[in-house]
C-alpha cells in the first residue's frame, strides 16, 4: 500500500511525521495530534500541497467530491463481444470428399 498523505506535528520539541493512505485517515490523525497537544500540525497532500490547521476543511471538501466521483464511475464493465470468424468468398472450399462429376475422355461418339 502506497502512503499518499503525510501528517506531521511538533510535540515537546520533537517533530513527528506519519504517513496515511487516504485523506480521511490523514484528517483523523491530524485532529488526533491536535487533541494530544501537538502544535504546527500539517498535512501534505500527494500533489505537494501543505495544509495547516485552519485549512483542513479544504481537504474535507475534496474528500467529499472524490467520493461522489468514485460512485459515479463505479460501473460494471461490459463483457466483450464474441469474435466472428470472417469467411472469404473467393477462397476455395476446404471440404473433402463428397460427390464429384465423372469427366469423360473428351471424345465424341
Amino acid at each position: 500500500m502506497q502512503l499518499k498523505y503525510l501528517v506531521g506535528g511538533n510535540h515537546e520539541g520533537v517533530r513527528e511525521n506519519l504517513g496515511r493512505a487516504t485523506a480521511a485517515a490523514a484528517l483523523k490523525k491530524a485532529r488526533q495530534l491536535l487533541h494530544q497537544g501537538y502544535v504546527d500540525v500539517r498535512i501534505c497532500t500527494p500533489r505537494g500541497l501543505v495544509l495547516l490547521e485552519d485549512e483542513f476543511n479544504h481537504l474535507e471538501k475534496q474528500e467529499e467530491t472524490d467520493m461522489a466521483k468514485e460512485r459515479r464511475g463505479n460501473r460494471e464493465a461490459k463483457k466483450p463481444k464474441k469474435e466472428k470468424i470472417k469467411v472469404i468468398a473467393a477462397a476455395p472450399s476446404q471440404k473433402t470428399g463428397g460427390w464429384q462429376p465423372i469427366l469423360g475422355s473428351g471424345k465424341k461418339k
